[in-house]
């Protein structure tokens, strides 16, 4: 990094949780995001309480890479207890700062890299007289000095902050403070710029900031959700908790003030999933978040949903396992949980979205497939996506959109037939009609999880019973033609390939990039769904060799495609990463390396 370069850096800021480093960091994004330069920022932090390390990981990228780059070019090591490693983890070439109020004469160095010490705590103690807002402040400061280091529009910084602060004064005036000491004293003790700078660009235009978990909230308002049952998990509380936030904004009656939602806080997530599926039975588009554990105990109700033929949609945010794993690291290891969820033959459809801004569109589409299906509808974000910051396109909205209700029959529709069968299939396509309760005398006022025939009433009877399952396999089938088709990046002459899903999709595509600079020449296709329609299958037809990449350590995904498609379990190679952090480029690029020079010496 000491060759110039303009808007390729990455930053890390290494603290400890529950100082107030949060709002620091942002404003450090944000910035560089006003300046026009693409840019996400993803936070590591513990599952415990205050006091153990956290860090937090800033990209900018003028080719518009959001994946985790895998470098430090720029470490802010706050945090005495993390040094070594943070040293370790500078690239050759770059820079660490430090809070070098007090000497350190045993401080680690790397003949390999610049260290900068800078008195934070110092100039903090001179300017701020209470002791939390020199703990807070001391954040702002270093901000100042990498705004200094870097090169950032001082305008920006001021207009965020008067922004943040506009009606509390005298925050504003300290924040103000602390920007200038750090800048001042960098400005005045070092050599700045460094090599590596922020320049002004407009690659950011029509982009937003945002989390997937607040996306998905939003997409849930939009998508006509009025009812949401949830147990608190990490990372997936922020979707209810956004949810909310836009309910109360959105869904209250402006002649009464009378809410016109209902946000249950359930006794445990299966309790939740029971609650999602009787809103829904009933009529109203129901859905819950949870993650991993929370899958676990809802797939009897999961199984019940599938069974009796209920919409419903469950965003399951991936983390860590198993069992209680590690909740503030992701994770794509519950791929096979959710599309087999429950006991019995059953099948879950699942959308796979791959940022934030593809958990804001999902979220209609998984309401409309789970009542057009009459099926449970899970999505399957993770922590990267959900709690991370990305910069995405702004969302867009069409006023003329309709929610797809499905087979629903109301009340005089019913009032023309001779009698309603629920489990009818009428029209041949695997999809029965349903009725909402208590619209007419002759629709259906209870729903069964039992063994029923078509007509709804209970059986043992084998023939009746195999008879409705295979029609909810024969639907399985109809689903295939509703679901999202795979996104799919192709060439003729090229015959390997790469499978991927979600959260991958921005590492696979950088590499790919890289790759195809290095004259090798790799098609992509990314899933986005569950089942996988015939793309899927044509993709896998048309290639000699692929690579199915992942971020778990059983293959899920891999395994889904041997169960599914036709192809030998040799021709999909595994990529896994399953460290808890999220997927890099060089990963997947040195694993496609080291398996092509396999394939040479062979």
């Amino acid at each position: 990094m000491n060759k110039p370069s303009v808007n390729e850096f990455t930053i890390k800021i290494a603290n400890v949780n529950g100082t107030g480093s949060a709002s620091a960091n942002g404003l450090i994004m944000k910035t560089l995001f006003r300046m026009g330069i693409p840019v996400v920022g993803k936070n590591y932090f513990p599952s415990n309480i205050q006091g153990l390390p956290t860090w937090y990981e800033i990209r900018a990228s003028e080719k518009g890479h959001l994946a985790r780059s895998g470098r430090v070019d720029l470490m802010v090591a706050m945090n005495a207890e993390t040094y070594k490693q943070d040293l370790a983890e500078v690239a050759s070439g770059g820079y660490l700062v430090y809070d070098s109020t007090w000497p350190r004469h045993n401080l680690l160095q790397r003949d390999d890299i610049t260290i900068i010490g800078v008195p934070l705590s110092k100039m903090c103690n001179e300017n701020f007289p209470n002791a939390r807002a020199r703990i807070l402040m001391k954040n702002v400061v270093y901000a100042g000095v990498l705004a200094a280091l870097l090169d950032f529009d001082l305008d920006v910084i001021t207009t965020l902050l008067n922004e943040t602060f506009a009606k509390k004064a005298h925050l504003l005036d300290a924040n103000q403070l602390a920007i200038r000491m750090g800048y001042e004293w960098a400005q005045a003790n070092l050599e700045t710029p460094l090599p590596f700078t922020a320049r002004t660009s407009d690659k950011s235009n029509g982009h937003i900031i945002i989390d997937g978990n607040t996306a998905a909230g939003l997409g849930a308002v939009y998508a006509g959700a009025t009812v949401g049952a949830w147990y608190p998990i990490t990372p997936s509380t922020s979707l209810m908790d956004a949810f909310k936030r836009f309910c109360e904004m959105t869904r209250k009656d402006p002649e009464t003030g009378e809410s016109n939602y209902c946000i249950v806080q359930a006794e445990d997530e299966l309790a939740a999933m029971g609650m999602v599926l009787g809103a829904s039975w009933a009529g109203a588009r129901a859905f819950t978040p949870t993650s991993g554990p929370g899958v676990s105990l809802m797939s009897e109700f999961l199984g019940y949903g599938y069974f009796a033929e209920i919409p419903a949609v469950l965003f399951n945010v991936q983390r860590c396992g198993p069992s209680t794993g590690m909740p503030t690291r992701t994770q794509q290891s519950d791929i096979v949980a959710s599309a087999f969820a429950s006991h019995g033959d059953t099948r879950h459809v699942l959308l796979f979205p791959a940022n934030p801004e593809e958990c804001f569109y999902t979220a209609s589409t998984a309401f409309d497939l789970a009542e057009r299906l009459q099926t449970p509808v899970i999505v399957l974000s993770d922590l990267d996506i959900g709690m991370n910051d990305w910069m995405t396109k702004e969302l867009q909205w069409s006023d003329t959109y309709q929610p797809d209700r499905g087979k629903v029959l109301r009340a005089d529709e019913v009032a023309k037939l001779d009698k309603f069968h629920r489990y009818l299939d009428a029209d041949q396509d695997a999809i029965a009609a349903r009725t909402l309760p208590g619209d007419h005398p002759k629709g259906a006022y209870f729903t069964r999880g039992s063994g029923h025939n078509m007509y709804g009433a209970y059986t043992e009877n084998a023939d009746e019973y195999k008879e409705v399952v295979d029609r909810l396999r024969a639907k399985w089938e109809t689903a295939k033609k509703y679901v999202p088709a795979p996104e799919v990046v192709y060439s003729a002459k090229n015959s390997i390939g790469v499978i991927s899903i979600g959260s991958c999709d921005e590492a696979c595509k950088e590499a790919l990039d890289a790759l195809r600079e290095q004259g090798i020449g790799i098609n992509y296709l990314r899933i986005k769904s569950f089942p996988f329609n015939g793309e899927v299958q044509k993709f896998i037809d048309d290639h000699e060799k692929l690579y199915v990449v992942e971020q778990n350590r059983d293959a899920q995904l891999k395994c889904l495609l041997c169960i599914e498609c036709d192809v030998a379990d040799e021709k999909l190679n595994e990529i896994l990463h399953y460290n808890g952090l999220p997927l890099t480029a060089n990963f997947v690029v040195d694993a496609i390396h080291a398996d092509l020079a396999k394939g040479e010496a062979a």
